[in-house]
């Protein structure tokens, strides 16, 4: 038969047992830690947090917004400079923005730097720009008087390669701004870039010598110098486009 310890007896053993060096308590009976440890329930690791991925960027919605808030030719010079979405900026030496006379009434668009504009830092430097003015001569333009030129893009493709059709619609609103800030009164379209950059259309041999519209200005598409240069035969074609652009100008 058990003896049952009254409360201070049990306190008293109890004391006597922690004086003698004991730490943990025990049951009757063992206990089986490693069962134990099977029963109870297993930690669960939270969810790694997937990453947040940085939103797309549409570099011709960056183009628009920073294009439309360039106010004057100045500010729109410096939106290009600031524009990081075009790879070609990478690979090119200048930022080639414009040469002649802003405000003129003759706009001529090329197509993209060479290694000449790139040194150079201006458009239309090298022999086609040459041949370019003597053409304009031809019908008494000059871009140290009357005409301003520009090109589709602003930096020099790599190997002067044709402009890839996703750069020229990064660099359209751009070139689209650049033409309501300089306000001509016509446009000429050099070569099939330009003519699809501001008139949607290729096809220079077909689409040459007859007026378009870009953003309601008459356009002429027209050979690029370069062209006539390695096609001189053509040359009498280009001179009937020089004709028709300067009746337009002297009919007002």
């Amino acid at each position: 038969m058990e003896s049952a310890l009254d409360y201070h007896s049990a306190q008293a053993l109890l004391a006597w047992q922690i004086e003698l060096g004991a730490t943990d308590a025990i049951c009757e009976t063992p206990v089986n830690r490693y069962e134990l440890q099977a029963r109870l329930p297993k930690m669960v690791s939270p969810a790694a947090a997937e990453p947040v991925k940085p939103k797309d960027v549409d570099p011709v919605a960056v183009a628009r917004q920073m294009a439309k808030d360039a106010v004057d030719l100045g500010g729109l010079h410096r939106a290009l400079g600031q524009f990081e979405h075009c790879d070609l900026k990478k690979g090119a030496r200048s930022l080639v923005f414009a040469d002649g006379q802003p405000g003129a009434r003759v706009m001529v668009v090329g197509e993209a730097p060479g290694r000449d504009e790139d040194i150079a830092g201006k458009p239309f430097v090298g022999r086609a720009g040459q041949l370019l003015d003597r053409m304009l001569a031809a019908i008494g333009l000059s871009r140290q008087e009357n005409v301003y030129i520009t090109n589709v893009l602003p930096w020099r493709p790599p190997q002067n390669r044709d402009p890839l059709p996703v750069e020229v619609a990064m660099m359209g609103p751009f070139l689209e701004r650049h033409i309501e800030l300089a306000k001509p009164d016509l446009l000429i379209a050099m070569g099939n870039i330009s003519c699809e950059a501001l008139l949607g259309k290729r096809g220079i041999t077909r689409l040459r010598g007859t007026w378009g519209e870009a953003l309601g200005t008459p356009v002429m598409p027209m050979f690029h110098p370069a062209y006539l240069l390695r096609q001189p035969t053509q040359k009498r074609a280009a001179w009937a486009d020089l004709l028709e652009i300067k009746a337009r100008l002297l009919a007002g």
